[in-house]
């Protein structure tokens, strides 16, 4: 039962990134591999200042205007140097690398015995179920925010713009800053949840970015499945999904481990199940 605690935690963790995947690939139709970087990015700043003995309540605003930060860059370079999304978040990525290992300045850093946000709030007196509170809670306001944004006028004229640019443009609206906000917001969402996974596993590797993507893409494909078996349209359905999308993604890695698959192919199996998940839809057009 520990072992898929385990794994919900870590797709509660990852919802962050789910929500930011879902608003940089399907508000406004930008594939950002920022995330790698940003999401990495995340995890060091909260491990620096960690180990310099950090409060949180200055740590987390840190994060995500850090992510906010690459997530602009990305915007910028793209819409006002008219270079292609995905080179541009490429190119982001690529120096966050370098920025990421100059912070740490070692390839990893160690966490145990320092304070964390799930041993500094005490709701439970199992370590894994105070974990478990301490994330609901944390993700939940998440969902709140994320939801009550994409309601107001400004999130209306955000989702218009990956809807139909040409159209927004008309009424006045400047798309450039849309885009270079939403990518913004998608990659602080992304090292949020960096800060989070850094502080649940206890380290902080210059690595862990690797890929991580994927696990992103893999549960907003879940939530796009179900949004559209369902037939849902309410904002805040949808922001559900994608958190369920990461918890379903992560129970199925588990479920693969344990069933006995090697963890070294952990990865190929990834890559497959989200091959899978993306060629539904396409294999049933061919019936």
């Amino acid at each position: 039962m520990d072992f898929y605690l385990t794994a919900l935690l870590q797709g509660l963790c990852f919802s962050a990134l789910a929500l930011g995947i879902f608003i940089s690939m399907k508000i406004f139709n930008i594939p950002d591999i920022t995330t790698d970087g940003s999401y990495t990015l995340g995890a060091v700043v909260t491990a620096v200042m960690i180990t310099h003995h950090q409060p949180t309540y200055i740590i987390l605003p840190v994060v995500i205007v850090a992510g906010g930060l690459a997530g602009a860059l990305t915007g910028i370079i793209h819409t006002k140097l008219k270079i292609n999304a995905l080179l541009a978040g490429i190119l982001v990525m690529t120096a966050l690398y370098s920025v990421n290992l100059t912070l740490m300045g070692t390839s990893n850093l160690p966490l145990n015995n320092f304070p964390t946000i799930f041993n500094l709030l005490n709701i439970s007196a199992d370590p894994n179920h105070n974990t478990f509170w301490v994330v609901s809670i944390f993700v939940i306001i998440i969902v709140i925010l994320i939801g009550y944004l994409l309601k107001t006028d400004f999130g209306i004229a955000m989702r218009a713009t990956g809807n139909s640019e040409s159209m927004i443009r008309s009424l006045g609206v400047n798309t450039d800053r849309m885009k270079i906000t939403g990518l913004a917001l998608a990659n602080a969402l992304t090292a949020v949840s960096g800060y989070l996974i850094s502080q649940n596993q206890g380290f902080t590797d210059i690595s862990m970015g690797i890929g991580i993507v994927i696990v992103g893409l893999g549960s907003v494909i879940i939530a796009e499945t179900l949004i559209n078996w369902f037939r849902i349209t309410s904002v805040w359905l949808s922001l559900i999904l994608v958190l369920a999308g990461a918890v379903i993604f992560q129970l199925v890695l588990a479920i693969t481990l344990e069933i006995g698959v090697d963890a070294n192919l952990l990865k190929l199996v990834t890559a497959g199940f989200v091959l899978v998940i993306v060629s539904l839809p396409r294999l049933r057009l061919l019936r």
